[in-house]
């Protein structure tokens, strides 16, 4: 799915930093969750709630790993 920039209020984590390499998270309508590249804020990659909530845990529960 795409979603247009314009739909919701795009902001990045308190914790970005000022290089601009951020990922902008948009709450959008009917429920989906926008996510982008700050440097491209081109298309975005959307998800329902429930995709959003299953990947903060996974981050919160330490379940990625990096080689």
């Amino acid at each position: 799915m795409k979603a247009e920039p314009s739909e919701g209020r795009w902001f990045k984590s308190s914790y970005s930093e000022t290089s601009g390499q951020c990922v902008e998270v948009a709450f959008l309508h009917g429920g989906l969750v926008g996510v982008r590249d700050s440097k491209n804020p081109g298309p975005a990659l959307v998800f329902t709630a429930a995709q959003w909530d299953v990947f903060g845990a996974a981050v919160c529960g330490d379940r990625f790993t990096c080689s």
